[in-house]
């Protein structure tokens, strides 16, 4: 018995599949194999992203390249006094960009005022004696967390009836190789241990055990702050230099960025968009 048309079942239409428009400069094509290869030297969160990074730094390559044929820019290769030597082209490139991008260096007012906005970011680091007592604990174990949490929650009920105590403890129950002295870490500085770690030293006074056990990665912590040095801000004079690099650099690539606009706003480029490229022209 044939089916009425008005409630025949529709026929399935085919979807289009659509290809990526190549990526190309001026006509010339940048090969899908050459862009995959190139991935490599791009960090990014998904594929895509990383091919899209490398297409960009390889179109971004030929339309310097091809100025540099336009403006018939020569160069000698440069030793970097590690036995790295540039290649030719690299050469050409990099003379490139000091002919057509000019960079002014940051002066003495800009460094300072930088500095007086930033002066925290210009500070010597805190330095923190401490001790602990570490009860081992995978992150993912949560049954010889709790095991280890217990121990340590009671063995800090002892310390603070017998602080005199924290070196035999350390020697008996840690299984960090510090409970050989007596859980001393020595002097440790900002960033040298774990985050929680570290908040935990900022929140205590010197000669104090914790009130609860520090968790980590490594699992549960007893700790004790011995000594404690605040970092101080830097004088102007020591950091000049560095931030006087860092605004050069700065500059330096933005003036690179809107280089590669003008070129890319005269070229006809296809399949990526070189005004959200970002990073040096020249490695």
């Amino acid at each position: 018995m044939s089916t009425p048309q008005s409630v025949a079942a529709p026929r399935p239409t085919r979807r289009r599949l659509t290809r990526p428009e190549p990526v190309s400069v001026n006509g010339v094509v940048i090969p899908s194999a050459a862009i995959s290869r190139e991935t490599q030297h791009h960090q990014a969160s998904n594929p895509d992203q990383a091919w899209m990074l490398a297409a960009r730094a390889l179109a971004i390559r030929e339309l310097l390249s091809q100025e540099v044929e336009r403006l018939s820019i020569v160069a000698e290769p440069l030793d970097d006094g590690e036995g790295r030597r540039e290649t030719p082209q690299e050469a050409r490139l990099r003379a490139l960009i000091e002919r057509e991008v000019a960079v002014p260096s940051a002066d003495e007012g800009a460094c300072r005022r930088y500095y007086d906005a930033n002066s925290r970011r210009f500070h010597s680091p805190d330095l923190f004696e401490a001790a602990h007592i570490l009860f081992v604990a995978a992150p993912d174990d949560p049954d010889a967390r709790d095991k280890a949490r217990e121990a340590a929650t009671a063995l800090i009920a002892e310390l603070v009836q017998d602080p005199v105590g924290f070196a035999a403890a350390a020697a008996l129950h840690s299984a960090c190789p510090s409970s050989k002295q007596g859980g001393n870490l020595g002097q440790v500085s900002t960033g040298q241990t774990v985050p929680e770690f570290e908040a935990a030293l900022r929140s205590m006074v010197p000669g104090d055990v914790h009130p609860e056990p520090v968790e980590s990665r490594y699992g549960l912590h007893v700790v004790r702050l011995d000594r404690r040095v605040d970092g101080e801000v830097l004088p102007f004079d020591l950091v000049r230099d560095r931030i006087a690099d860092y605004l050069d650099e700065a500059v330096r690539r933005r003036a690179q960025q809107q280089y590669v606009s003008v070129l890319a706003g005269r070229a006809q480029v296809t399949g990526v968009d070189l005004a959200a490229a970002r990073g040096p022209l020249v490695q």
